[in-house]
């Protein structure tokens, strides 16, 4: 034992007590000194010290060979080797060494038993060991003699409860508390022994009253008390559930020997069954031998083992899938096409798309399926699109939404072997599905997320890669699955978040909003059959005439999708509703001066043309989210010197259509017949109105030119007409997109004459003919012919 004197002390109860009670005692006022380390002593405690340090081997001799009388203190820093008096605690003891024995391996083991408390007055000598000058202590009594005695009462039923709790004090301490009698010996030899650090003993030695003794004890042996009661409870409940486990195991086991005595068996039955569905599955070679040799594997292992558990739902897994299981597609074009044109009004592409795909399976059976990803606003039908293609081709239908997904796994599944392991979402649907060639919608494809777990969207690589996806592999599967039959949908809102890889497998079909006349025709075959069904009502319960609908569309929704229309019709139908329960009279075609009273206020109004003789104005076509609108353009010259300011919430890209309209003007001065000096009198002022929304775009630069040649020629802009294209420094017009928009805003303000770039053309031409009636469409290359065409302008 090489404790020294910094040791942790064991504590010894003496035959006779003979610390704080021995009162008739008288020990000297300077004495050798002891330094402890990691202990602190206290009265009437017998303990041994192993000293190592030469002053303290000295001074115990010393005291040994006079009258075995040593002062004993506890240094606060256990650390240092050479204590000075600003190192020692100012409380210590007074104690008598019992017995003094020297160590085989040359230290000395002292027994030491305190006597009473003193205080470290001054330390007179440190060479050759340590003397000090110590002033002797005596406590503060009890002034309450009931309480104290409750105290001590209190401590020694604390003192004997966690002697009953922990496992490492022997019954018999019991015994030696009993005979414990006197108070102030029992507070010492518990403070002595309680589970605390150096510094808490220290601070109950430095105690000079009693009860205040008892209470700081009290305090600390309860919370001892307190961890081993915790500690016991957490104990015994992980042994009755060890004893449950052991429990459960043996029971079991009888219960499996009772069995097998009987013949009954059931976990043979399950992987007797297990086999028996196995035989009738249209899989490979590959995975027929896999799943064999795991199936030997479960019949050799024991039932409670947890593995067992996660094999077999392993094993039912790869029988629910649909290996092999593909469903009949209806090769009769002309009834898929009517299929759709039911579900769905326009769309022509996407349905054209679908038509040509079935033509070509139709031809070549093994053709793959293609990649579709449908590109729009929310609220077109993108989702709904595809329920009814699955419906059309009589497939099955699977819906997978990867809106916010971070996660990796969640494609490609993860290893069997972890807790809770679970196959990918994709083959998770298509066991769904119950067939390996469904409709597959991967929704809100744009919205995938990224973080530390992995990319999502570059596992989506290899399911939406024709080339890839007939060999998927899940981790959780470890086998290959064939995707190349199911018909894979992506949808998404926005093509710019999309990653480039996963973009390129895809054939991008791009969906416009709506028009307010497919609006029209989409409330009148689908939205009102829809909720008057919904709401319980008969088609002679009501009637929505055309401008009843227009007014709904233009006035109480802004949207590029109907979602919102749908809204709104079912608050019509509510009111119906609410007149034909009631039993109330009322009119059954549904005006266009009552929607104020079934839906209220408009909170939208449609623009509409008003003639214009003043210059500076001319009217342009805007494309937003929710569909086209005509956008006015004014300018006003004031005097100043050469400002151009410019108004109306403008996005950067329109500000340079302004500069660079302006810029083209003052370069063809001289054609317009516009003196050079008046640029250096005027500032223009550029304004578009609807200040409080934001506009950018180059397509109003044609409008700009026109507005700004308006204002500086003073004359007016051909009435009824409206414009769009971007512009350049060379006098170019170039095209612009959103034409089908544009022109049905055009359209429904009342314009009767639109100018486009020549190049613009083509998209005209794709819109049908019954949107164009009482269009004139002037088509335009040079910026000449725009001003030409709006201010009759013909000496260029």
């Amino acid at each position: 034992m090489s404790l020294a004197e910094e040791g942790e002390a064991i504590s010894f109860i003496p035959i006779e007590d003979e610390g704080e009670d021995a009162q008739g005692t008288v020990y000297p006022d300077e004495l050798p000194l002891l330094v402890l380390k990691n202990t602190v002593l206290f009265p009437g405690i017998v303990i041994p010290i192993t000293v190592g340090r030469d002053k303290s081997v000295k001074a115990v001799k010393h005291a040994h060979d006079d009258d075995k009388i040593i002062a004993v203190v506890t240094q606060r820093d256990a650390k240092i080797e050479d204590p000075s008096q600003e190192d020692l605690y100012e409380t210590g003891t007074v104690a008598k060494i019992l017995k003094l024995l020297k160590m085989p391996d040359g230290t000395m083991t002292a027994v030491i038993q305190g006597k009473s408390r003193m205080s470290l007055e001054k330390v007179t000598s440190t060479d050759p060991y340590h003397r000090a000058q110590v002033r002797h202590l005596s406590y503060e009594q009890a002034d309450d003699a009931m309480e104290f005695t409750a105290k001590i009462s209190s401590i020694r039923e604390a003192a004997e409860n966690i002697i009953s709790l922990s496992p490492n004090i022997p019954n018999e301490a019991n015994v030696v508390l009993g005979n414990i009698k006197s108070d102030s010996f029992l507070l010492d030899f518990i403070a002595s022994n309680l589970n605390v650090d150096v510094a808490a003993k220290q601070d109950i030695l430095d105690l000079h009253s009693i009860p205040q003794k008892a209470d700081v004890i009290l305090t600390e042996i309860t919370k001892e008390l307190q961890m081993l009661e915790i500690k016991d409870q957490i104990e015994s409940k992980v042994r009755g559930d060890l004893e449950k486990q052991q429990r459960d195991y043996f029971l079991n086991q009888q219960l499996k020997t009772i069995q097998e005595e009987l013949g009954d068996n059931p976990q043979a039955e399950a992987i007797k069954e297990l086999e028996k569905r196995a035989q009738k599955m249209k899989w490979s070679e590959e995975v027929s031998k896999g799943f064999a040799k795991d199936l030997a594997r479960v019949r050799r292992m024991n039932p409670q083992v947890a593995e067992y558990s996660i094999m077999l739902n392993y094993l039912e897994m790869m029988l629910d899938l649909p290996w092999g299981i593909y469903t009949e597609d209806n090769y009769d074009l002309q009834k898929v096409r009517k299929v759709l044109d039911q579900d769905h009004f326009g769309l022509d592409k996407v349905k054209d798309r679908i038509i040509e795909h079935l033509a070509v399976l139709k031809l070549k059976e093994d053709m793959k399926a293609p990649i579709l990803c449908l590109v729009g606003p929310p609220g077109v039908g993108k989702t709904s699109l595809g329920k009814s293609i699955a419906r059309a081709l009589d497939r099955n239908f699977v819906r997978m939404s990867l809106g916010g997904l971070h996660d990796e796994s969640e494609i490609r599944g993860h290893r069997k072997t972890y807790i809770g392991a679970m196959p990918g979402r994709v083959i998770k649907s298509i066991k769904k599905a119950e067939s390996s060639n469904p409709v597959f919608i991967l929704d809100e494809i744009d919205k995938v997320g990224k973080d530390m777990r992995g990319d999502p969207s570059s596992a989506l690589l290899e399911v939406l890669d024709p080339e890839q996806n007939t060999r998927f592999y899940d981790n959780y599967l470890e086998h290959e699955y064939d995707l190349s039959k199911v018909l894979f949908i992506a949808t998404a809102n926005n093509l710019s978040t999309i990653q480039p890889a996963l973009l390129d497998r895809m054939e991008i079909i791009e969906i416009s909003g709506y028009s307010q006349e497919e609006k029209r025709e989409i409330a009148k075959k689908h939205l009102i059959p829809k909720q008057r069904k919904a709401h319980g009502l008969k088609a002679t319960d009501l009637k929505v005439p055309d401008p009843t609908l227009d007014k709904i569309i233009s006035e109480y929704t802004r949207e590029s999708g109907v979602r919102n229309l749908d809204r709104q019709i079912a608050g019509v139908m509510r009111h119906i509703a609410r007149k034909v329960a009631g039993e109330e009279d009322y009119v059954k075609t549904v005006k266009e001066d009552s929607i104020k009273d079934i839906l209220g206020p408009r909170p939208f109004s449609m623009r509409s043309y008003q003639v214009i003789d003043a210059p500076g104005v001319s009217v342009g076509l805007a494309w937003t989210r929710v569909g086209g609108d005509i956008l006015y353009i004014e300018t006003s010259l004031s005097r100043g010197k050469s400002k151009l300011l410019l108004t109306g919430n403008l996005g950067d890209v329109m500000k340079e259509s302004a500069t660079t309209a302006l810029s083209y003007i003052k370069s063809h001065s001289e054609q317009l017949s516009i003196p050079t000096e008046r640029w250096e009198e005027m500032d223009i002022h550029i304004h578009v109105p609807a200040g409080g929304i934001p506009k950018d775009g180059p397509s109003a630069g044609i409008t700009m030119m026109t507005s700004i040649a308006s204002a500086i020629l003073d004359k007016p802009v051909q009435p009824y007409l409206a414009m769009t294209g971007e512009i350049t420094l060379r006098g170019q017009v170039l095209p612009v997109g959103g034409i089908k928009e544009k022109i049905l805003a055009a359209r429904r303000a009342g314009m009767k004459k639109i100018m486009l770039c020549e190049e613009n053309r083509r998209h005209v031409e794709e819109i049908d003919d019954e949107y164009l009636v009482g269009l004139e469409f002037v088509y335009v290359e040079k910026m000449q012919q725009v001003l030409q065409e709006a201010l009759d302008i013909w000496h260029f």
